[in-house]
């Protein structure tokens, strides 16, 4: 099955789109929103601060560096789209389904 909220890019790296609730009482993955991946996140959307724990919380789940996730676009809404490279597209789809079960 593969998931709205994630594309191969020509590059083989991966964008995926979020809906980001920051303030939210845990860090987690909510399941989808519409074609949305709905993150939660306790930080509060102040200085960027949610913009850098949406690329901690993914580099820890995926067990990479936060230097291989980029914030493309969204950087003052909660839609946003992140750049993960050095990820296969399939363990991706796992580790979010894992998350969602």
């Amino acid at each position: 099955m593969d998931l709205p909220c994630l594309n191969t890019l020509a590059d083989g790296s991966i964008a995926l789109r979020l809906h980001v609730q920051p303030r939210a009482s845990s860090n987690g993955i909510a399941g989808l929103q519409g074609d949305l991946l709905k993150l939660r996140l306790t930080t509060p959307p102040v200085d960027g601060k949610a913009n850098k724990a949406v690329i901690a919380f993914l580099a820890k789940l995926l067990k990479i560096p936060k230097s291989k996730i980029t914030l493309k676009s969204g950087h003052q809404s909660r839609s946003k789209t992140v750049i993960i490279k050095g990820v296969e597209a399939e363990h991706l789809v796992q580790v979010i389904k894992g998350c969602i079960q």
